[in-house]
């Protein structure tokens, strides 16, 4: 018999004990800067600069954290379930945690790819992104193509062309954990629509949640303790 499949959903808060800013709490990156110039498919066509320079500044930082307790407990997970991590982080802590199956919804800060690729629905493929790990890029930097390099982030604007592999595997987990996240941004926010009639679904979060759902077990709690109350509810170590 197989192990029991887990996925798990992770939003800013699972990162934010790594020093990571999050947007929406107060002195988050929503209060320095218009999400709109940072963030949006129309800021880039606007000032393509200014998104490298925000961009480069968030690879900059992400190179000086570390995974917390939380990320490392959900890659440990592994130990006893089949597990897949969805986030909407765009950050490496869960990889560098030693998590092995992650999909990345909104794409991923250490990766570029050409700017005349939109997504996978309109054919931009996983052969047109570069890792860059935690390098600057700037206009003029282009694909081997002869376009400028752009973040390889999903912005507001753009489709989410992951969010099929995540429901799916939502549909097909015993168990659904969602950490850190405030269930405001869609698609990723109705994910949890998608576990089955029976699945128990687990929220980690301090604060209340803003959904209703009989099968919601709220643990009310910062990521990392959270987390060490799941695994203690699961019995595993």
């Amino acid at each position: 018999m197989g192990k029991k499949k887990i996925a798990v959903l992770t939003g800013a808060g699972v990162s934010a004990e790594s020093g990571i800013s999050t947007f929406r709490d107060s002195n988050g990156l929503w209060e320095n800067y218009n999400v709109e110039d940072v963030a949006s498919i129309d800021g880039w066509y606007r000032n393509p600069g200014l998104m490298l320079d925000f961009y480069n500044a968030r690879r900059a930082q992400l190179a000086t954290v570390k995974p917390n307790e939380a990320h490392r407990l959900i890659a440990s997970l592994e130990d006893s379930y089949d597990v897949t991590v969805i986030t909407q982080n765009v950050d490496n802590l869960h990889e560098r945690a030693g998590s092995t199956r992650i999909i990345h919804l909104h794409g991923e800060l250490t990766k570029v790819r050409p700017e005349n690729t939109c997504n996978e629905r309109d054919g931009f493929s996983e052969k047109d992104v570069i890792d860059i790990r935690y390098d600057e890029i700037h206009l003029g930097d282009k694909a081997p193509g002869g376009a400028q390099l752009r973040p390889h982030i999903v912005w507001f604007g753009e489709a989410v062309p992951k969010i099929e592999k995540a429901i799916d595997a939502v549909e097909k987990a015993d168990i659904m954990l969602i950490v850190g996240t405030s269930l405001q941004v869609y698609p990723a926010a109705g994910l949890y629509r998608f576990a089955g009639p029976d699945i128990p679904i687990y929220i980690i979060d301090p604060k209340d949640v803003p959904v209703k759902d009989s099968r919601i077990i709220h643990i009310k709690d910062v990521a990392t303790k959270g987390m060490a109350t799941f695994k203690n509810i699961l019995n595993v170590k």
